[in-house]
């Protein structure tokens, strides 16, 4: 049997469909994903719950601050056990440098360019309208400050595997389906046979499962392509 390699975003305001959904897919999923909506809807106590049906949480906050202030929160942060959770790789050496002092359980992905940005807004906020350019210089700053990884578009993948090598976890969020690629705030995807065939370890994918008519079907039919 193939690794499990797809995290399900948990992205709702709706606990109860949540925890009906996990119940249903954590058989079959890698891991979770809890981002802001959950988070700061439900708190720790909804954090817990899935935990309790579920260990396996990636806690995707994207911490950027100052380097104390983040390696303060992270320290807060790895008593609630994610496996994964996320800082941005723009706040600077010293702060990825910090975030890792005291890792334990926890491992920390530097964020890249989110995938909601294309090469205009990259030209208007970094002078660079090469978005490939951005995202591997981001992840050897993430792989030379200590980082376990980072979170790239599908769009990327190939450029920062040749880069960091093969021992760098790179989780893929901006992935659709085949045939279903639709026009959405992602503006850098693709699908999940061709973005684990470019070298990613794992991918997010939210929307896609989650409101599909059958979310256990999707799941399971994408595992099969990637098996």
């Amino acid at each position: 049997m193939a690794s499990k390699k797809i995290i399900v975003a948990l992205d709702s305001n709706d606990f109860n469909e949540v925890e009906r959904l996990v119940k249903s897919l954590e058989k079959d999923v890698y891991a979770f994903k809890i981002g802001y909506q959950f988070f700061f809807n439900f708190g720790l106590i909804g954090y817990k719950k899935i935990f309790s049906i579920c260990p396996k949480i990636f806690l995707d906050l994207k911490l950027h601050d100052i380097p104390n202030t983040v390696k303060n929160g992270l320290a807060a942060l790895s008593k609630i056990k994610p496996i994964f959770t996320t800082i941005h790789v723009s706040g600077g050496d010293e702060m990825m440098k910090s975030s890792v002092k005291n890792k334990k359980f926890t491992k920390i992905l530097g964020v890249s360019i989110l995938t909601s940005i294309d090469s205009k807004q990259t030209k208007k906020i970094y002078n660079q309208k090469n978005v490939s350019f951005l995202v591997k210089k981001f992840a050897k700053l993430a792989k030379k400050n200590g980082l376990d990884g980072v979170v790239c578009s599908p769009k990327e993948i190939n450029v920062i595997r040749k880069e960091v090598g093969k021992d760098f976890i790179i989780i893929t969020p901006g992935i659709r389906l085949k045939n279903k690629i639709n026009n959405d705030d992602q503006k850098r995807i693709e699908t999940p046979e061709e973005a684990i065939k470019l070298g990613a370890n794992y991918l997010v994918i939210g929307r896609p499962i989650t409101k599909s008519k059958n979310p256990l079907k999707t799941l399971k039919e994408i595992n099969k392509t990637l098996s």
